[in-house]
């Protein structure tokens, strides 16, 4: 066979070219490592963005968490009350400014998630109250009025602020929550399913009062003028909205008047129908949700702060418990379903409901509202003044209900 001889330019030439589609070939390489590495390191991003969003979302857990367990201690009185919640144990929390207050994270030491810090830095897990445009009051939920946020009625608005962090990626979530507010079916001041008369110097008004009306007040009645308000009487601490009338039975109401009671459209109502099938209807319940809600009964309550259930026996509504409070204070909602005997130095903000007799010994003081079922007439003696506050009843339920709804969320 005869050999086909090569000149040496083209041996040139087929050496360039196999340069070229090296070089080409190498580019594609380097590209595609590029590329791929550039893919890694956007694809780990993406996922410390999320979990760092994640994280931020479970400080606002936290944050909520603390409100329902009443670790939050803020006041709805005062605008800039600030709480922060730092990942420290509890005794080494950050010293902190007037109207602030600072708590140890609720999370397993060494295991803290970073939604805060241990120290101050910006990156906190704050509470905050909303506030109106001034800065100079608590803005507040009200489902049943319009505009329903307002300074005025229902529920303050808390505003978390969480920012997750992993690595440098940080991500800051604002969301404004309320405990959840419970609608009250109220007839009056105190309702019952017995006559009530009014003895000795007990007092009872209807008309809505202000959350925020101080211990005491109303014990001598309803003052004459606005113009000369006495913190022994009630008138400057009424806010109108829903007014009701102050006594309310199914039977007659003897003794009442203008000293004993008084509300709108009338001091009492008395021979009335429709009384309540029991502490469920008052709160706008199933009488199924309303025992899973209450909870189980208990004789020995820790205190009378809280939703409590006070009952002897699992037969529920039989009046068959008895309990008797001396100098007890307490707020949210008390449940006896049997006779509650009220001693000197009683206070209570919220709901009483009573399956049985309701006594007063001496002084005791009611702001939000009393429902006595009964079995004998209903004696308001003493010095029982309760004042009637829808605000107080919803502020009360919500703050110990347990249960959150979110009004807005944004990403900062």
């Amino acid at each position: 066979m005869k050999a086909v001889a090569v000149k040496s330019g083209e041996q040139g030439f087929a050496l360039i070219v196999a340069i070229l589609c090296l070089l080409v070939m190498s580019a594609l390489a380097l590209v595609l490592m590029i590329g791929n590495t550039l893919n890694r390191g956007l694809a780990g991003n993406d996922q410390r963005m999320r979990q760092s969003l994640n994280i931020a979302e479970a400080g606002v857990g936290e944050a909520t968490s603390r409100i329902s367990h009443q670790d939050v201690a803020m006041d709805p009185l005062d605008p800039k009350d600030v709480c922060q919640i730092f990942n420290v144990v509890a005794g080494s929390v950050p010293v902190l400014g007037v109207d602030s207050t600072a708590l140890a994270t609720a999370q397993p030491a060494g295991a803290y998630l970073n939604y805060t810090t241990a120290g101050r830095s910006g990156d906190e897990l704050t509470l905050a109250w909303k506030k109106n445009a001034a800065g100079t009051a608590v803005m507040r939920y009200d489902p049943a009025i319009n505009p329903h946020v307002n300074t005025t009625s229902g529920v303050p608005i808390y505003v978390v602020s969480s920012t997750g962090r992993v690595g440098n990626v940080r991500r800051t979530i604002v969301s404004e929550v309320i405990q959840k507010p419970f609608t009250a079916n109220i007839r009056a001041g105190l309702a019952a399913s017995v006559p009530i008369q009014f003895l000795g110097n007990a007092y009872i008004c209807g008309f809505n009062h202000s959350a925020s009306t101080p211990d005491d007040d109303g014990k001598n009645g309803r003052a004459l003028t606005m113009a000369s308000p006495d913190p022994t009487h009630c008138l400057d601490n009424e806010i109108g909205g829903t007014n009701l009338p102050g006594a309310w039975s199914t039977g007659s109401v003897t003794g009442g008047g203008a000293a004993g009671a008084s509300g709108s459209p009338a001091p009492f109502q008395e021979n009335q129908a429709g009384f309540y099938a029991g502490p469920w209807d008052a709160i706008g319940m199933s009488a199924a949700d309303y025992y899973a809600w209450v909870g189980p009964p208990t004789t020995s309550p820790p205190n009378y702060n809280g939703i409590v259930n006070y009952d002897n026996n699992a037969t529920t509504q039989d009046q068959s418990s008895a309990l008797a409070l001396h100098s007890v204070s307490g707020e949210g909602m008390l449940y006896v379903d049997g006779d509650l005997t009220c001693n000197a130095g009683f206070t209570y903000r919220g709901l009483l409901y009573v399956e049985g007799d309701l006594k007063i010994n001496g002084q005791a003081w009611v702001l939000g509202g009393v429902i006595v079922r009964g079995k004998t007439t209903l004696k308001a003696n003493g010095g029982m003044t309760i004042l009637y506050s829808a605000d107080a009843i919803t502020q009360a339920l919500s703050k110990y209900g347990g249960q959150f709804v979110t009004l807005s969320w944004r990403e900062k």
